[in-house]
């Protein structure tokens, strides 16, 4: 059985996540039907003509410590995808915890790595959360895991539905749910 570890990424381990980064927006295009700009970037603009300017944009995640949480995901040490985890106020509505972005690279696909690892981060904060993704036909394999998921993580106990999102996101699949129970 493999090890999944999901850990909070530090400055020394924030290169990976930028390795990885550029295979996420790769998945992303395929599914959005975007192409990169002329330099071979998934960016909007040409201003971006490499991956090393496209890196600093997302510095934000290790200066916000206590707002936003990049996490690490490794099986047997090997780096195998990264989570984005956002609290307010970078969160889209009232929720506590948003996930900004998730990625598990191909070789670790359909083998329970995303689900462990999304279960991991989900047992380390409570409070009602916020998942969205692209509402298409091409993104239909991470809404069946998002549904399977989270009928799992929460019995059933979550919302679905298609909404407007802020410019840069556009239209959504967005799902709801709390995972802050009382003591009582």
């Amino acid at each position: 059985m493999a090890e999944i570890t999901v850990e909070l990424s530090r400055r020394d381990t924030q290169l990976i996540i930028y390795n990885l980064y550029p295979l996420y927006l790769h998945d992303l295009a395929g599914i959005r039907n975007v192409l990169p700009n002329r330099y071979g970037v998934f960016e909007d603009s040409d201003a971006i003509q490499t991956l090393q300017q496209q890196m600093p944009e997302f510095d934000i995640w290790w200066e916000k410590e206590e707002r936003l949480f990049p996490f690490l995901i490794r099986v047997d040490e090997v780096p195998a995808g990264f989570a984005l985890i956002a609290t307010p106020p970078y969160v889209e509505d009232d929720s506590d915890f948003m996930v900004n972005e998730y990625f598990i690279l191909q070789p670790f696909r359909g083998q329970g790595v995303a689900e462990e690892a999304i279960t991991q981060i989900f047992n380390r904060f409570q409070g009602k959360w916020l998942i969205y993704t692209t509402p298409t036909e091409r993104n239909s394999r991470t809404i069946h895991f998002w549904r399977k998921t989270l009928a799992r993580y929460t019995n059933n106990m979550f919302t679905e539905e298609d909404k407007e999102m802020r410019a840069e996101i556009g239209a959504a699949k967005v799902f709801n749910f709390t995972n802050k129970w009382s003591d009582s």
